[in-house]
Parts: structure tokens; sequence; C-alpha cells
């Protein structure tokens, strides 16, 4: 799986024994306090967790200390070193069997609020990394890059959508070091892909929350030099920073309104949210005005335009009255089958092709998500396969995966803002085989929608590190739009 702790080049010499040079397991940066734990087993002997530390940034610390560091952030691209003493140093070549089990907590995924002060329940992130490394002081090279893509056809002023990305899609080769924020967008221009650039903020900031000078000069000198447009600003709400409490709704507030400062101090227009809460949009809402910035709420699998929990937020934003609130329409919501990057996934996890049936067989039933995910892991107990086996792709299969009509998003069109043009997969033919591209750009056609369409690779949560190069299957995605649109426009 591409969200691992360790890797092939993972296993470094170290004079006190070895240390093991860690990837942060997720898509964006987290908090050193996310770490829950860490286990570790080498050829078979469990390293006890006093003789284990973390090395980040050239600090030291032992791991009961982690949770405690709610002000130190793993950036997605920072490697930091689990070292291990024993009872001689490892050389380079020799081989060894090492399994490391890791616990992070997702800050911004909040199941419950605590109580009476208390911390609240997170979703978190299990790892279990089992393989044969060898030690080495190289980092594994990046692949050769595809060079050979016809020039992309020109923008005209008939076309209804402006197209773009967000440079979420190629979150996996950013956070190997492939790419670093230069040679990223170097890489787009070069596919012909934009001129929108859309950012997650927790991924692409290596001082997130707060945009510093430098990254604003970085950014600014990169767009000047391609002619790229801000689309949107992906802002999360990290309520569980720290481990002894939730944020205050004064927290909330301050760390809120810092990053729409930095949205701005970025060019951006909008800041896609992922909190919707009244009393915390009242009070953001007059910095909203202040800054000149709209605030969409993301609209994702597996709920759509109409699901209960959208209309409370439908029902937030009626009561508020302002022009600036409104949605970004994701397309993992509106999907007709599931991904093929997905099942490949999960054959690679040892599903057999009966078992696979079943799971496309109840993905496509009209239960809710929770009863969709039970029946299944109880078929696979009923074939004595462990669902632990398939990680969390027993849970992403149905979380991830929405099966909306495509046509609701037609019932809040004046209010979308922006789209999530998301996408697991360009097949030979040019065509999404999961998600109908030709019926959405025909429901957002009619419906008059007029702005950016970001294309939104996923396929990372599912596909092996280098499996595909997902820039150019966003240019593929790309044409596929392009095309579609501008038929419509001769019909």
């Amino acid at each position: 799986m591409p969200n691992g702790l360790i890797h092939a080049d993972s296993l470094r010499p170290h004079p006190d024994g070895l240390a093991l040079r860690l990837t942060i397991p997720w898509y964006r940066s987290l908090w050193l306090s996310s770490v829950t734990s860490l286990e570790l087993t080498v050829d078979g002997q469990q390293v006890p967790q006093e003789n284990l530390r973390l090395v980040l940034h050239d600090r030291e610390y032992q791991l009961d200390e982690l949770p405690d560091q709610s002000e130190t952030l793993w950036f997605l691209q920072d490697h930091p070193l689990l070292v291990a003493k024993g009872e001689r140093p490892v050389e380079a070549g020799e081989q060894y069997q090492v399994t490391l089990v890791g616990q992070l907590r997702l800050p911004y995924m909040q199941i419950a609020p605590g109580q009476d002060g208390g911390p609240g329940m997170y979703v978190p992130n299990f790892v279990r990394d089992s393989f044969s490394l060898t030690v080495t002081d190289v980092d594994a090279p990046a692949p050769a890059l595809i060079s050979d893509v016809p020039e992309a056809p020109p923008a005209t002023e008939a076309d209804p959508f402006q197209l773009g990305l967000t440079l979420y899609s190629a979150s996996a080769e950013f956070r190997a070091g492939w790419y670093d924020f230069d040679g990223l967008l170097d890489r787009v221009a070069e596919l012909g892909i934009g001129p929108g650039i859309e950012i997650v903020a927790s991924q692409m900031v290596p001082t997130y929350p707060l945009v510093s000078d430098e990254f604003e000069r970085t950014w600014r000198t990169a767009f000047d030099r391609h002619g790229f447009d801000a689309s949107s600003f992906g802002a999360n709400l990290d309520m569980g920073r720290r481990r002894d409490r939730d944020m205050t709704p004064d927290e909330e507030f301050e760390f809120s309104e810092l990053m729409f400062r930095g949205a701005k101090k970025l060019g951006f227009p909008l800041v896609r949210i992922q909190s919707a809460k009244p009393e915390l949009l009242r009070r953001l809402l007059p910095i909203a005005e202040e800054l000149e910035l709209k605030l969409a709420y993301e609209i994702h699998a597996p709920m759509g335009p109409n699901a209960e929990p959208i209309m409370k937020v439908r029902d937030t934003y009626a009561a508020l009255d302002s022009p600036l609130l409104g949605f970004v329409a994701d397309f993992s919501s509106t999907m007709h089958a599931m991904s093929p990057t997905l099942l490949r996934a999960v054959q690679r996890a040892g599903l057999d092709s009966e078992a696979l049936a079943r799971l496309q067989q109840i993905w496509a039933t009209d239960a809710t998500m929770q009863e969709r995910q039970q029946e299944f892991i109880g078929y696979l107990k009923g074939r004595d396969f462990d669902p632990g086996r398939l990680g969390s792709f027993a849970h992403l299969a149905f979380n991830m995966h929405g099966h909306v009509d495509p046509r609701e998003w037609a019932d809040i069109m004046p209010q979308i803002m922006h789209v999530h043009a998301k996408f697991y997969d360009i097949d030979e033919n040019g065509q999404e085989p999961a998600i109908d591209y030709p019926e959405l750009v025909r429901v957002f056609v009619e419906g008059g929608y007029r702005g950016y369409w970001s294309s939104e690779w996923e396929g990372h949560a599912f596909a092996e590190l280098g499996e595909v190069d997902p820039l150019v299957l966003v240019r593929r995605q790309h044409d596929l739009i392009r095309t579609t649109m501008r038929s419509l426009q001769a019909v």
C-alpha cells in the first residue's frame, strides 16, 4: 500500500544500532502529537519502547513525549528517523525482517467531541508494514517521466468551464520527494494542465497553518513563470491537535482566520472549508467579507447534495444569508461503479473473483455506508477471510465511493462555487470507467455553472507509488472534459 510508514529504502545505518527513515502515512502533514504509537520488531524480536526514539529536524523525542508535541509539524516531505538502539550498528548490505506497527490520530476528522473539557474521538490511521529490508544510505530514485504528450488545445471564451487541478493529485509523488514545489508546478505546466491551481494547505505549506513570506515568494514566482491562476485553498480544522482536549471555539476561530489570511496572501478567491458549525461560520463571515473570500463546504462521498448532514448545512446557509457561502461539488459522491484502481488493490490484498463480485453487489445497494461496510465484513468473516488483510480498504471502499444520481447536483447548482472533478482511472477509450463524465458535464452546462473544474486524481489512495503517472492521467481527464463540453456546444 502507498500509505506506509516504511518502504524499500527505509532501513539506514546508525551508530546506535539502526534507523528507519519514516514516511508520513497520510496525504497531508500532521502534528507529532498525532502519533499514538510505534512498535518495532526486527528479525522477530520486539524492540523495547525505551530503546526507540524519533529524530526530526535534529531534535530527539522519546516515544512517550510525542503526545505533547502539538506545536511540532511533521511536514509531508519530512522523513524523520526512528532510531532503535541495538547491540551493534547494522551495516550496509545486511538484510533484516522489519515489522513496524503504527497508529496515528487524524486531528481534523472528529468522530465525537470531547466531554467536560476532555479530548474527543478522532479517526485513527492504523499502519502495519512488514518487509525484508536491506540496509542502505541511498534514497530510491524517482522514475523517468513521460514527456511525449501532445500539446493541449487552448481554452476558448466559449468553454463553459475553466480547467485546473488540485496538487493533491500528486500527493504520493510529492510526499516521496520526487518533486519539490517548484518542480511540481513545472511538471504541471509541461503537460499543458491548468490554468487553475488548487492546494490543500496542510499538504503544501511547510509552515502550516501559517503561510510564510518565503512560501509566498516561491508561489508567486512560479505563477508568474507559468501564468497559473489560484482557484481554491483547501483548509482543514485540526480540532484534535492537542491530545488532552479539543480546540476551544476561540481557538477554532483563530486557526481558521490564520488560514483565511494565508489564502488571501497567495491570491485565492475561495477557501474550501470542512467545518460548517453555525457559530463558527457566523464569526468567520466578517473575516471573509474583509478579505473578499468565498467559503465553500465540500460535499464528498458517501453523501450527496440532499443527504441529511448536507441539508443541515444548507439550513445554516439560509439562516446566515450570505452570498459568500456555497459548496464544493466532489464527484466521488456521484459514481456509477467502483473504481478499477480500488478493485485492483483489494485483489492484491487477497480477494478472489467471488469476493470481488460480492463487494460490488453490496456497494450498489441503497443501504447506508455503515450497513454496507458491516455486511461486507460479515461476508468476509463467513468465508474465514480476515478483513484486516484489506487494511483501510474495507472502509474506504464505501466511504470514498458514493452512488448518488449526478442530476442531484442541479438541486444546489446556484450555490456550487467550485468543482472537484474527482477521478481514479482513464481507460483506453479516454473515459472514466466509474464516473459518468459526459452526464456530469451535461448537468453542469445545463445548470449554468461557469467556474473551475479542478481535476482531483485520488487513485493514490489505492494505487502503488509509481504504478501510474497521475499528472499524465490529469491531462487525459482534461482532454475528456474539454471534448465533452465542446461537443455539447456543437449540438
